[in-house]
């Protein structure tokens, strides 16, 4: 009598299971049409197999809370869907097909192995074609960014190409570009001499904002509890306040009274407390405990503001020129809205001509680009070949440090529902790499750096050592991990002797 009641239990819980992911699969083709729809693409245009589908799917499944059905479904052993980013459709109807043989219906269809890992299979592709082909399809690449010595060393390009970089970073913030053909010339060079590929992205420096004129007494350190002034020219502030202009002045104009206002990198930050035309006073809520000295140069972050600036400076439109003739990848930074991928792709194909087009890499820096960040992506894939950047740097400083973690590991998975591969980026073993020695918590960073499809070094004097250091760690983790999935490969820290 208990084991039947006990048979009769689990098929009403089977049942239930079924009926509710049924419902699930409905909702997620129904919401990700309207998501479509919404994001300018229209369903009937597209094929099964179009990322863009598998994107909308998974943004639609991610608007329920499934936490509860998935210990239900673990329970009976079956899939709990948490590894269905890059196949939402496939890992939903693979569920159904079992649930609903659990239930008798033995003819239930299951997804065939084609359909299964069709969406990892396009994310490899992706990944060989912006990165360079690869004996190991889903190895994590090594970006690097060079130094300036690099224009001037050929062995030192040669020696990071040896180590292990895959992508060599040249950033158009630095340097020039008599200094940039320079490396490229260097790249070229230590290709064929190493007989190994290293694919080139050139980073546009866009609307960065930063500190360009300090009025402070000598030796100055910000500290919490004082008053800096954001001016459009010191003849607009009060003549002895400690002052700042910055190198784009209209931006003093958009700011209103509550708004957030974070000086180098986040090391100081405040609120505006008094505005008025061309100057914002700021109170100083917190900063480092030696104080922060107020350099030119600082950068400048405005995250509650939604700063009405170009994507591209003149600057930019100058080093397009060399971009669109050079670069295998476009770094985009501070991209935020569909309409800036439009303008770099309008001026890239003005100066490419019939060639190809190139990859972009959006770089997401800021909260607008976060939440607009599947608009962006099929924006740009229409086009042209297309990867993400998560630039940690900045949107740390923009979003708040606390939801750092958390929102990197969400782009992780976006970008991976969209078969577009994902950079990790921004102070990746720093330590190592400025002086030769890595820490713990670096260490456990670029461990879990390895889940991206590439991996972003800065320059240092030991680069060299930091590229061959993150190549042996990213070698370790692919035996246990592929994106979300954890591989379990023979364990051997506790095998006999």
């Amino acid at each position: 009598m208990c084991k039947d009641v006990t048979i009769d239990s689990e098929s009403i819980e089977l049942r239930s299971l079924l009926d509710e992911t049924a419902a699930l699969r409905e909702s997620v083709t129904r919401e990700g049409a309207a998501l479509l729809r919404e994001w300018g693409v229209d369903p009937r245009t597209l094929r099964p197999e179009d990322a863009a589908i598998n994107l909308a799917h998974y943004v639609a499944l991610r608007r329920h809370d499934l936490s509860a059905l998935q210990l239900r479904l673990s329970a009976f052993g079956l899939s709990s869907l948490g590894r269905s980013e890059a196949k939402v459709a496939a890992a939903l109807d693979a569920l159904l097909a079992t649930l609903r043989r659990l239930c008798g219906e033995t003819n239930a269809h299951y997804p065939s192995r084609a359909e299964m890992q069709a969406g990892d299979d396009a994310l490899a592709a992706a990944c060989a074609r912006i990165f360079g082909a690869d004996a190991t399809p889903r190895r994590t690449r090594v970006m690097t960014t060079l130094p300036s010595d690099a224009a001037t060393d050929p062995g030192l390009v040669a020696r990071l190409i040896e180590a292990g970089m895959d992508c060599a970073r040249i950033n158009c913030a630095h340097d020039d570009a008599d200094a940039w053909l320079k490396m490229i010339e260097n790249i070229r060079a230590a290709e064929r001499g190493c007989n190994r590929p290293c694919r080139i992205m050139m980073d546009i420096a866009g609307p960065k904002l930063r500190v360009e004129g300090v009025r402070a007494p000598e030796k100055y350190r910000l500290v919490p509890g004082e008053r800096l002034q954001l001016l459009s020219g010191f003849d607009n502030g009060r003549k002895g306040d400690v002052a700042v202009t910055l190198n784009a002045p209209s931006v003093i104009d958009q700011l209103v009274v509550g708004d957030e206002v974070c000086i180098d990198d986040g090391k100081a930050g405040g609120h505006v407390v008094e505005k008025s035309d061309g100057r914002a006073d700021v109170e100083i809520l917190f900063a480092r405990a030696k104080g922060v000295r107020l350099k030119p140069g600082k950068g400048v972050n405005l995250p509650t503001t939604e700063l009405n600036l170009s994507p591209l400076t003149r600057k930019d439109f100058a080093d397009l020129d060399i971009v669109a003739r050079h670069a295998d990848l476009v770094g985009f930074s501070f991209v935020q809205r569909p309409a800036d991928i439009e303008l770099l792709q309008d001026h890239l194909a003005a100066r490419r001509g019939d060639a190809p087009p190139q990859t972009l890499v959006l770089k997401i820096e800021t909260p607008l680009a976060v939440r607009n960040l599947p608009r962006l992506m099929l924006h740009s894939a229409r086009q042209h070949p297309t990867a993400v950047m998560v630039a940690r740097g900045d949107l740390a400083v923009e979003l708040g440090f606390a939801r750092l973690s958390e929102v990197q590991e969400e782009i992780l998975w976006l970008c991976e529902a969209a078969h577009i591969p994902v950079i990790w980026a921004t102070q990746v073993l720093d330590q190592f790499v400025k002086e030769g020695v890595a820490s713990r918590p670096e260490t456990t960073d670029a461990a879990m750096s390895q889940r991206a499809d590439c991996v972003m070094l800065n320059k240092g004097p030991f680069l060299v050592g930091g590229v061959a250091f993150l190549r042996d760690v990213l070698a370790r983790m692919s035996r246990h991990q592929v994106k979300k999935f954890s591989r379990y490969a023979e364990l051997r820290a506790w095998s006999r002797n």
